[in-house]
């Protein structure tokens, strides 16, 4: 884990980010108080997807068919 106050990210964002990217985490802090970590998108428990077409389908029957007509549904 790296520590790094604001100042260093903006002068260094680049560098910082690669950092992340290669699966360290970076800590930005202000005045010592830590305010958001830097990590990679891919790390183990934060990569999400989204559900495929049929399992949306099967949990919103409403969007089947035409998608004007869900949207004029939808309004009135």
């Amino acid at each position: 884990m790296k520590l790094v106050n604001v100042r260093e990210l903006h002068e260094h964002t680049g560098a910082l980010v690669e950092l992340a990217a290669e699966g360290h985490v970076v800590v930005v802090t202000k005045r010592g108080t830590p305010l958001v970590e830097l990590r990679p998108a891919t790390a183990k428990g934060r990569a999400r997807t989204l559900p495929d077409r049929a399992t949306l389908l099967a949990r919103f029957p409403r969007l089947r068919g035409d998608s004007g007509r869900f949207l004029e549904d939808d309004r009135s």
